[in-house]
């Protein structure tokens, strides 16, 4: 079944909520199977990391881009493959999605209606589509619409849906943004998901390749109304913790193994990591900077220590991606990375 047409409403079947027990959650955690989802940015983490966990996830999905290639073969199809590579290696369909265009009446009418909006467009595309939002928030609360809305920036920035929140407010008078602040929560998320180059022949506009492993971290203090229960989506309640320590372990990693790899003579991230000179630097400044966020965040040992050898592993892994960053390290932390 394909996403049900702008302005109609789904038929919720059964329960449409679900309490999880309160002894083990002391939670309200919300179905998703009933809501419905728009997605700014149908590029590759759109397609591959948010988008995915959220179809996947059974959520009535609508990316939205500027891009007509991939907004018509997405229409066209309602579909597309996921290639995994890594410590997994296979192919997921991404099923029962469609598209419109982020700028338009059509977009407006969907930020109307919709439970959950997400982003992947780049930290200095958040200003642009603020308008957007505001007209679409206009447009919900002419309409009566006071179901609880939450707005999630899922891009490569510290707390970029509060940034996004000031771009929205901005655009919006000062009657409208209280109406706003009642019925719509700004939640802020750190991501982490690496889409390497696809080494697939395919000419195909949608098809995407991404590696295992990825980590979205939401701050579950910002919801308005009930929690989604989305399979992929972390809560927390110490947002920051997460930030800092993807920060100050995987950034801050692959950045010195790109440095010293360059240096060494390495063509990739790879081939640096797997020179033990290298490889021990690396290591042990996550391990000063673990000192520190164990302390300050709480953060398990043991855990942290595991959490420092999956990164290893990760940079061990690497797929050609990783020549950019060994020869020219200011990449490292950049385009490719979330």
């Amino acid at each position: 079944m394909f996403p049900l047409p702008f302005g109609e409403r789904a038929r919720v079947r059964g329960f449409a909520y679900s309490i999880l027990t309160p002894a083990l959650t002391g939670e309200i955690i919300r179905k998703v199977n009933a809501m419905k989802a728009l997605h700014f940015g149908a590029g590759n983490i759109g397609r591959g990391f948010i988008g995915k966990l959220l179809a996947d996830a059974g959520l009535q999905l609508t990316f939205a881009d500027v891009n007509q290639v991939v907004l018509d073969a997405l229409n066209a199809r309602h579909s597309y493959q996921v290639h995994v590579v890594g410590e997994q290696q296979q192919i997921d369909t991404v099923s029962n999605v469609n598209a419109v265009s982020s700028i338009g009446d059509d977009v407006v009418a969907l930020i109307a209606q919709v439970d959950l909006v997400t982003t992947a467009v780049g930290p200095v595309v958040l200003e642009r589509i603020a308008p957007t939002l505001a007209k679409g928030l206009e447009l919900r609360r002419a309409n009566g619409n006071d179901t609880p809305l939450n707005i999630i920036a899922c891009e490569n920035m510290v707390r970029g849906t509060s940034q996004l929140k000031e771009h929205v407010k901005k655009a919006l008078s000062a009657e409208a943004w209280a109406w706003v602040e009642q019925h719509v929560g700004f939640v802020d998320s750190a991501v982490d998901r690496i889409v390497p180059p696809s080494e697939s022949a395919t000419n195909d506009p949608l098809e995407v390749t991404v590696e295992t492993f990825s980590e979205w971290i939401v701050d579950k203090t910002q919801f308005k109304g009930e929690l989604p229960n989305i399979p992929g989506m972390e809560l927390t309640d110490n947002l920051m913790a997460f930030v800092e320590r993807k920060l100050f372990t995987l950034n801050t990693g692959h950045a010195i193994t790109a440095y010293l790899g360059q240096l060494a003579g390495h063509q990739t991230i790879r081939d640096a990591i797997l020179d033990e000179k290298v490889r021990a630097v690396v290591k042990g400044a996550m391990e000063e900077s673990g000192a520190v966020l164990i302390k300050r965040y709480g953060f398990e040992v043991d855990k942290h220590a595991a959490y420092i050898k999956k990164i290893l592993g990760r940079f061990e892994k690497s797929l050609p991606e990783g020549r950019r960053g060994a020869r020219w390290p200011s990449a490292a932390a950049q385009t490719q990375r979330r």
